[in-house]
């Protein structure tokens, strides 16, 4: 995770620089019951970095006992064009995912805080708070789900880990149960309706939103985003995708100039973040593919350094 934090930070800096080739994203959708294909590619020159993630979401797969996700990540040599690797782009996705929290988390939390609510018990809930864990001393945990059988599962799992999981992770009935109690709250959900309410925030609390990609999933309330300092991944694809800001937008609750800016200038020192203790901060992430090829892009190399994986005579 710390490296995959190191990758996605140098990618979103080379990203809001505007040093990166970062075609939209092109969503086909073979059934529009079923699910969809997003089709993700980029190309970071000064990092050598480039490639394209295929990631299909079909949430009725639930149902036949298979995964939600699939996803391959094809990595190629930006000088010949030759591919150099194939990697499962279900797991890199929810490290480079938990990773841009993780940097969000580096730049825009208070350095003190030592608490956080895990808002999804899933596959990214678990990279969410491992990240926010590499970044910050955290010492408790909540975590939340609809199925209480899962957050007891996510808690038992995690707190018997060791480092950087802490030993206290508790599993509890309500948002507002881990909410209240946290000065770190992750959201990693599919819901669409707000996942707490804004009277549960306290001021200086940061938080982390990834779970709405799409105009119809929502997550945090529009008056706890009227209160934030908001930042996001990409101004362009947030405004494009996803329902946190399009629904309260669409009743006047929300407008573009609220956003103040992307993670790379701040990570990049072309913008502040955090500007008082008592402030409270929004990460708003949609997903980026520069974040997939950076992020492969070092998993790879580990990978070659490691000897393993498998080589392909194409």
């Amino acid at each position: 995770m710390t490296s995959a934090i190191d990758a996605v930070e140098s990618a979103f800096i080379e990203f809001s620089s505007g040093r990166a080739t970062v075609p939209r994203r092109t969503r086909i959708t073979p059934d529009p019951d079923a699910g969809s294909t997003l089709f993700m590619p980029a190309f970071l020159p000064s990092l050598g970095a480039f490639g394209v993630k295929i990631i299909s979401i079909f949430p009725d797969n639930s149902h036949r006992r298979i995964p939600t996700i699939h996803a391959l990540v094809l990595l190629l040599d930006p000088a010949t064009g030759v591919p150099l690797g194939v990697l499962d782009g279900g797991s890199l996705t929810a490290l480079r995912t938990g990773a841009a929290s993780g940097v969000a988390t580096k730049y825009l939390s208070r350095p003190e805080a030592s608490s956080v609510a895990v808002i999804g018990a899933g596959v990214q809930g678990r990279s969410q708070l491992e990240a926010v864990c590499s970044v910050r001393r955290i010492e408790r945990a909540f975590v939340f789900d609809i199925r209480s059988d899962a957050a007891d599962l996510f808690a038992k799992e995690l707190s018997s880990r060791g480092a950087p999981f802490p030993s206290d992770i508790r599993p509890v009935s309500s948002p507002a149960d881990a909410v209240r109690q946290a000065e770190i709250v992750c959201c990693a959900t599919t819901s669409r309706a707000p996942v707490f309410a804004d009277t549960d925030i306290a001021p200086g609390v940061h938080i982390n939103a990834i779970g709405s990609y799409e105009p119809h999933v929502q997550e945090v309330p529009p008056e706890t985003l009227r209160r934030s300092s908001v930042f996001v991944d990409s101004v362009e694809a947030s405004l494009a995708e996803t329902g946190d800001f399009l629904i309260p937008m669409a009743s006047g609750l929300f407008s573009p100039d609220m956003i103040r800016g992307e993670i790379g200038s701040v990570a990049s020192g072309g913008l502040p973040g955090r500007s008082s203790t008592r402030e409270i901060t929004v990460f708003k992430s949609v997903g980026l593919a520069v974040q997939d090829v950076c992020a492969g892009r070092a998993a790879l190399a580990e990978a070659e350094r490691l000897g393993m994986g498998v080589t392909v005579d194409v």
